[in-house]
């Protein structure tokens, strides 16, 4: 793995790290993976989806962490919570990210470890996410021990504008 080490933000540090965060997010983009943007992504967008974010950890509705080497953030992943009283022991993994610059390290999958144990700290016993089809992300999903619950085709436009299948997996995971 990389030097770098993650921490949770709440919504003062997560604000404070918003450009780092931005620059993340556009090179995600650029990268060609699928996290909700088409390229160009502008970096008023990236900055403005990140402070809006912020609402959500205040509220304790996200939780965020960013694996960072000092001064530059290198990784992120969030938890979002479920919002009604039927669904509390589950939370949704959204936006695992890596810059392209640190991938291949290892430090996907300890983010991804990170966002498991802290589910489980929670009292989170199943997560779940999408991801596209055959993308590098759905192999470190698989290789995680999580498990397809199916694939939606066409269910979203890649980087480039073009519709790909998307994969839902899930996984349980121990309250701690």
């Amino acid at each position: 793995m990389t030097d770098a080490f993650a921490t949770r933000l709440d919504a003062v540090r997560l604000l404070e790290r918003v450009e780092e965060l931005a620059d993340l997010l556009i090179d995600t983009v650029d990268g060609g993976a699928s996290v909700g943007f088409l390229a160009p992504l502008d970096r008023a967008d990236a900055l403005a989806w990140w402070k809006e974010r912020a609402q959500g950890v205040a509220a304790g509705r996200l939780a965020v962490w960013a694996a960072h080497d000092g001064d530059r953030v290198l990784g992120t992943v969030s938890l979002a919570f479920a919002g009604k009283p039927n669904s509390s022991h589950r939370a949704e993994l959204v936006k695992l990210m890596v810059h392209r610059d640190a991938r291949g390290k290892g430090l996907g999958r300890a983010l991804l470890t990170l966002a498991e144990e802290a589910a489980g700290a929670a009292g989170v016993t199943l997560l779940h996410l999408d991801t596209e089809t055959e993308s590098p992300a759905e192999h470190l999903y698989r290789a995680a021990g999580w498990t397809s619950a199916g694939v939606i085709p066409d269910y979203a436009a890649s980087p480039s504008g073009v519709l790909r299948p998307t994969t839902l997996y899930y996984k349980h995971v121990a309250a701690g």
